[in-house]
């Protein structure tokens, strides 16, 4: 089994290497993959070095699997190339989400869908991953009709100069802006481009991605996307209107059995979900459980997961693992 990761450097290229060693996946040789000017670097997997390899010199090697995380334009470009060559590519960027003729996939909630004949399968968005998995069993429980999510999310999802500035700022330090102001002590409520009507990419990227991972243009989501000077993972708050009536302690049995997800609700003994408290896991927790009563059939929750896990690394892994498991490559 050859495993390719593209954009090996990064941010969300290490957490892939580490996810792939801390669930041992089955790697018999890996090719890090990453930019001209990062060829013959180091990176270490499995206490073993690697160099780091340009894209051709990776494709003649015919990985089973090509894992990316190196932007969009890189993935429109490569991304092909490699599924020409018979390698299955799992792409971590918004490249290939919306193509009518690719996967969407959140393993917990439409692996299914997955078959031999997929070369190109889509990571979600981050913000969306946590979201669908903590959807998934309310929506085929109670039929979900509207979803209003406003989201909380970390400096980690813009990437390592993102962190610098905040930290630089936090010790006043005057360093490159990633932002267009301070980030620390402060909330942008703007994550990626402005579009005419109003809504960032981030927040139709929400929209779009939930209806078809869930599979269902019927279910109304609008969404505010917010980034905090926060690390360890994104939250979200998050209002359900369903089609049929629902019981709490369900509700909570229905996200406690659902796989990867962690029930945190205990508000009298101050549990619930934190960015703190979810850095490094990989799991989706869900806390804040409560009935909206100003109208009927909806619900309240909280949700926090690491953005570098499950919402990029660990979902791709999980892919490439069910794949594996699957004999699908």
């Amino acid at each position: 089994m050859k495993i390719a990761v593209v954009g090996a450097t990064g941010l969300v290229g290490g957490e892939i290497l580490k996810v792939l060693e801390e669930r041992n996946v089955i790697v018999d040789e890996l090719i890090p993959v990453a930019s001209e000017r990062s060829v013959g670097k180091k990176v270490t997997f499995n206490g073993k070095e690697y160099s780091v390899v340009n894209y051709q010199t990776a494709i003649a090697k015919k990985p089973e699997i090509a894992i990316f995380s190196a932007g969009g334009g890189t993935s429109l470009e490569i991304a092909p190339l490699f599924a020409e060559a018979g390698t299955t590519v799992i792409d971590n960027s918004s490249a290939w989400r919306m193509d009518p003729t690719k996967k969407l996939v959140v393993p917990e909630v439409n692996a299914s869908e997955l078959t031999k004949d997929d070369k190109i399968i889509a990571n979600p968005n981050c913000s969306t991953i946590q979201m669908v998995v903590v959807l998934k069993p309310l929506h085929d429980k109670y039929k979900i009709k509207r979803v209003v999510v406003s989201t909380y999310q970390s400096v980690t999802g813009t990437g390592k100069a993102a962190v610098d500035q905040l930290m630089e700022e936090r010790a006043g330090i005057e360093g490159k802006k990633v932002y267009p102001y301070r980030i620390d002590l402060n909330v942008l409520p703007h994550i990626d481009v402005f579009q005419e009507n109003g809504y960032t990419k981030e927040e139709i990227k929400m929209i779009k991605e939930t209806n078809k991972i869930l599979s269902d243009d019927g279910i109304k989501v609008t969404a505010t996307t917010v980034r905090i000077p926060t690390m360890g993972g994104h939250s979200e708050s998050i209002n359900i209107e369903f089609e049929n009536d629902f019981d709490l302690e369900e509700v909570r049995r229905l996200l406690s059995e659902m796989p990867g997800v962690v029930v945190q609700d205990d508000p009298q003994n101050l549990l619930y979900p934190m960015p703190l408290t979810a850095h490094g896991k990989d799991e989706v927790f869900v806390g804040r459980i409560r009935r909206d009563d100003s109208i009927k059939n909806a619900l309240n929750l909280w949700c926090v997961a690491d953005n570098l896990r499950k919402g990029a690394a660990t979902n791709a892994v999980q892919i490439a693992q069910y794949l594996i498991d699957k004999q699908m490559v």
